[in-house]
């Protein structure tokens, strides 16, 4: 059994710090997240060393559009989360406790996973990686030393202290910002926006950056309340950082809501392109919300058709104009 990290103890409980949720756990409760529990008076971590998942996908699948594009990663989960969100797409194991039975690696044995199929990323990705924080860290310790970069893809949900130890291992992150309205993170995911804006913040200044916001018809999806987090991301950002605008589908508690509207989408893509130079409508064939373009020339800069991608640029500038973009690139 793995020790958790970011702990706290009072008389009867010990307290997990390692997300703003703080659970306080007497002797055989479980976390929020289910996959952190006191066993004899320790905090123990439930998923260390046993994925549910192991795939290689193309980087634009998590999505990173601006991080090494047209490359494969190594994509790993666990079980577990600390949201609750009622949309969730992989709820069959981001709502479960951890899987015992079926397969287990350990960080050394996902490196030379990585090294055997010749991939040099790495995504902590499908359930939320916070929850599964100790695992991830071993494991991105061992892939710094071994020229294997380390992408989270996380809800942001995460306290400050164990965010900034994880950071330095940390090459480039997807952040969810499922909305910008801290109702919408309470009802929907039983969280709250504001430690999610500043994992945003801190994020920023250390890794490369992109965000990516599900809109969905009747909850998140006020055009004006859109704008306003456009303008936040610019001012509080950079107008260069990614937003990938993501159609949402029926799903788990939301079966019965119906599918984004594709003009919906549109009309956030013409309004986030007001505030921000890279603006992308994902979950959709769409050819206008795929590609990247030179902000100032508007060159095309990364064709993308499906997860095809044809990159016309191997440095940070735009090869007509010279303008610098925001991004990794290499052919």
């Amino acid at each position: 059994m793995m020790k958790a990290l970011f702990t706290e103890k009072d008389d009867r409980n010990i307290i997990c710090k390692l997300c703003p949720h703080e659970c306080r756990l007497t002797d055989g409760q479980t976390g929020m997240c289910l996959a952190r529990k006191n066993i004899d008076d320790q905090l123990i971590s439930l998923t260390y060393n046993h994925p549910v998942s192991i795939n290689i996908d193309p980087i634009e699948k998590k999505p990173l559009y601006h991080y090494y594009p047209g490359h494969q990663i190594l994509s790993i989960g666990t079980a577990g989360c600390n949201f609750k969100c009622q949309n969730c797409q992989n709820h069959d194991i981001s709502m479960s406790g951890p899987v015992k039975s079926g397969q287990t690696a350990t960080p050394e044995e996902i490196i030379n996973i990585a090294k055997q199929r010749g991939v040099k990323l790495i995504a902590y990705t499908y359930n939320e990686p916070t929850v599964f924080y100790e695992y991830m860290f071993d494991i991105a310790k061992i892939a710094r030393k071994n020229n294997i970069k380390n992408v989270i893809v996380s809800n942001g949900y995460i306290n400050l202290k164990p965010l900034a130890k994880l950071a330095p291992l940390i090459d480039a992150a997807n952040i969810d910002l499922k909305a910008f309205d801290d109702h919408f993170y309470k009802k929907v995911c039983q969280g709250s926006l504001e430690p999610v804006l500043s994992t945003l913040k801190y994020l920023k200044k250390h890794v490369h950056l992109e965000i990516t916001n599900l809109m969905i018809s009747g909850k998140n999806d006020d055009i004006n309340r859109f704008s306003r987090m456009s303008r936040w991301i610019r001012e509080e950002l950079s107008k260069d950082t990614p937003l990938h605008i993501s159609r949402f589908f029926p799903h788990y508690k939301m079966s019965d809501v119906q599918p984004t509207e594709i003009i919906t989408l549109e009309k956030a893509h013409f309004e986030a392109k007001k505030h921000l130079n890279y603006v992308y409508i994902g979950n959709i064939q769409h050819r206008e919300g795929k590609s990247t373009h030179c902000p100032h020339c508007d060159e095309l800069l990364i064709d993308r058709e499906g997860y095809t991608v044809d990159c016309k640029i191997s440095t940070n500038k735009c090869p007509k104009c010279q303008t610098v973009v925001y991004g990794k690139f290499d052919k």
